[in-house]
């Protein structure tokens, strides 16, 4: 599962309601999507579960049959509600072992850690993949950590063997640093949810390969 997972965490599109209002979460994500987006993440952070549940079943069938995964930030109830592929938590929110009771052995867990120590604590028992950041600071998420840089994003990627999605402000001309950190993949939000063309926007990506070794 952990080559199919980096696979999928290459481009991690998390939307953003305000920045999508324009277009709308769900066509932005078939459009990015249609542009190499390679996992979604509905963020929807003043949503209800309710609300969450419904947004999950309309990008569910706008995902059919592209074999992209959608994840539900922070709403673990949500996610098993809508069936979605899994969950995504942070550090204040459900501990990982109860998210993992939830969720079942075969859904997707993703946890944010934006410390060496919260790296070294995530348990791979419970853990599928980690978010690292912020990289740079974003206005999408306003209570972030300090940003950690390039540098710091490598020190945090050194101390798990866990897949991971590197977050934080990142944009196309970050491609390179993200790569040289060693990092499965990249998350954007602004890049994408904030942009006229979702399927542009997602194709000016489309340089960053990792090396996935097995």
């Amino acid at each position: 599962m952990t080559g199919q997972l980096k696979d999928h965490l290459r481009l991690y599109l998390v939307t953003d309601p305000q920045l999508c209002a324009q277009t709308g979460i769900v066509e932005t994500v078939r459009r990015a999507v249609a542009g190499g987006v390679t996992m979604v993440q509905l963020r929807a952070k003043h949503a209800t579960t309710a609300q969450r549940i419904d947004l999950a079943m309309a990008l569910k069938a706008a995902l059919q049959g592209t074999g992209v995964p959608l994840v539900i930030n922070d709403d673990v109830t949500a996610a098993v509600a809508a069936d979605a592929d899994g969950a995504h938590i942070g550090q204040g929110d459900i501990a990982p072992d109860k998210a993992r009771a939830m969720l079942g052995p075969d859904r997707i867990l993703g946890l944010s850690c934006e410390t060496p120590q919260t790296v070294r604590d995530a348990d791979p028992a419970y853990v599928d993949y980690l978010g690292l950041g912020p990289v740079f600071g974003t206005d999408t998420k306003t209570d972030h950590a300090q940003p950690t840089g390039f540098d710091g994003l490598a020190d945090l990627i050194a101390l798990s063997s866990l897949p991971n999605v590197a977050i934080g402000g990142l944009k196309p001309d970050h491609i390179d640093g993200v790569l040289a950190s060693g990092a499965d993949g990249m998350a954007v939000v602004s890049a994408i949810c904030g942009q006229a063309d979702p399927k542009a926007a997602a194709r000016a990506f489309h340089s960053f390969k990792p090396e996935h070794k097995t």
